[in-house]
């Protein structure tokens, strides 16, 4: 069974974050840089809130306006909700589909390694699928050693 062990192995532990006070407006120009949908909102190693771009939405979508000189803190989602090194990807994917979330710090020893994303949960659970059908393909038609 993959954990996010193996995923955070295979992407890396490198998590962007910003702090509270920083404009929306820096927050999505540092999305749009590294090519990402959330960043942790904090200072000094203490996790605060989350950022997403679907905070952002949904603030243009209730108010009509821009809101990118903002800080950061008044979009944020508040409540942020992780896993841990050894979290199945199922147990991932239940958390993510009931809290409607896409995005989830890991912790270890109460310290922040990294952050997985539904994309990055789909992908494992995929390549475990396919890993799995060529298994068993193997086993059908007599090939020593199919795993």
């Amino acid at each position: 069974m993959t954990t996010v062990r193996q995923i955070l192995l295979y992407k890396g532990q490198r998590v962007f974050s910003i702090e509270p006070e920083a404009s929306v407006f820096q927050a999505l120009r540092m999305m749009a840089e590294k090519d990402i949908g959330a960043l942790l909102v904090g200072r000094d190693d203490q996790v605060v809130g989350i950022f997403s771009e679907r905070d952002y939405a949904r603030m243009v979508a209730d108010t009509g306006l821009g809101g990118v000189d903002l800080p950061v803190r008044d979009l944020m989602t508040a409540s942020v909700l992780g896993v841990h090194m050894d979290t199945p990807l199922e147990e991932c994917m239940a958390l993510m589909t009931e809290k409607h979330i896409r995005h989830l710090p890991v912790m270890e020893d109460n310290r922040l390694v990294g952050m997985v994303s539904i994309g990055d949960i789909v992908r494992a659970m995929i390549a475990d699928r396919d890993s799995l059908i060529r298994g068993l393909e193997n086993y059908i038609v007599g090939k020593e050693n199919p795993w």
